[in-house]
């Protein structure tokens, strides 16, 4: 962990809805589809008795005690002087107390029995982002190791009050944990992210809000995506189009306010990810080159299928030298 105090991070994007993706948008659907401001004290025994607790002031300054003691054993220097100690010491300790870094909707807590992380999140139970993540995590889906969903605890549903929380594991924002960080180790994150959206493709979901602060890791290699705020299931449907989307990293074609095809526009975003991670890294792969001019093609009916970025991704990794996958990143100590 690096010296600089930075609790793992599981901010939404920017955009707080997506507008005019369906020609049958309405009132009622903008309604059940935008971010909730819920009051967390009234349902906070709601979720207790489904073995979660929400972070309390005790929780919060515990958190800082136990970051500080790992700098120190590491032999770094530090002071305790942070806003959000001084903000969980002004209250009691067993009050709730909100990360003031997350939206309203956005909850730190702990699962009872093992002490586990996580992060809960407040959505309208009739809520796109609930059906499409409630689906990725159906038996039949979740055990599938192309899906990169972050794994969800439990969805805690309140229907008298038309919200249910999602409850999932706290991962961190930092896209390479470790430093050195290996060529291969930042090419392995990369197939994750490409064969998550493989895998929503392949079962009709579209994420269209793919970006670098929507990639999430365990500190163990494994990636996953979050954020399905403006992700929509276009089961039966062969040839969808949306327009007017808004997200983090938009296609030319819905920034210029017309058509596309929702997974060429996931292949746009994936695209603009994929050089951001490489700019943030250090690691200028020339021979991703073809590939992401192919994926930033903007004409979005010439732009390859998420399937066929992978078969791509995956035959250059091939051609890569062993030697060159064990180099470290040159931004790295």
């Amino acid at each position: 962990m690096s010296p600089g105090l930075r609790r793992p991070s599981f901010s939404d994007s920017d955009s707080d809805r997506l507008s005019d993706c369906s020609s049958t948008s309405s009132c009622d659907e903008e309604e059940v589809n935008c971010r909730m401001s819920p009051n967390w004290c009234a349902y906070r025994h709601v979720i207790e008795r489904r073995g979660f607790r929400l972070d309390t002031h005790r929780d919060v300054k515990q958190w800082y005690q136990h970051y500080w003691e790992s700098l120190i054993a590491q032999g770094y220097t530090v002071t305790r002087d942070s806003p959000g100690y001084a903000r969980a010491c002004s209250g009691n300790d067993d009050e709730l107390c909100k990360d003031a870094g997350l939206p309203e909707n956005l909850f730190r807590g702990t699962r009872c029995r093992d002490g586990t992380k996580v992060v809960i999140k407040a959505v309208h139970i009739r809520s796109r982002e609930y059906d499409v993540v409630r689906y990725l995590s159906s038996p039949a889906l979740r055990n599938d190791p192309r899906n990169h969903l972050i794994p969800i605890q439990d969805f805690v549903e309140v229907p008298r009050e038309n919200i249910v929380f999602i409850v999932m594991e706290e991962w961190s924002s930092q896209l390479i944990p470790e430093t050195p960080c290996t060529l291969r180790l930042f090419l392995g994150a990369l197939r994750q992210c490409i064969e998550h959206a493989v895998f929503m493709h392949m079962h009709h979901v579209a994420h269209l809000d793919i970006s670098i602060r929507n990639l999430l890791t365990d500190y163990r290699h494994q990636y996953a995506y979050i954020d399905f705020e403006l992700a929509r299931r276009f089961d039966g449907v062969h040839h969808p189009r949306i327009h007017g989307c808004r997200g983090t990293e938009v296609a030319p074609e819905l920034e210029q306010g017309g058509v596309s095809d929702p997974y060429k526009a996931d292949v746009w975003a994936l695209g603009k990810l994929i050089k951001r991670a490489c700019s943030l890294t250090g690691y200028h792969v020339a021979e991703l080159s073809g590939l992401l001019g192919a994926m930033l093609n903007p004409n979005f009916e010439q732009r390859p299928t998420a399937a066929m970025v992978l078969k791509s991704f995956d035959t250059i990794m091939a051609y890569i030298e062993e030697s060159r996958l064990q180099m470290c990143s040159p931004l790295g100590p």
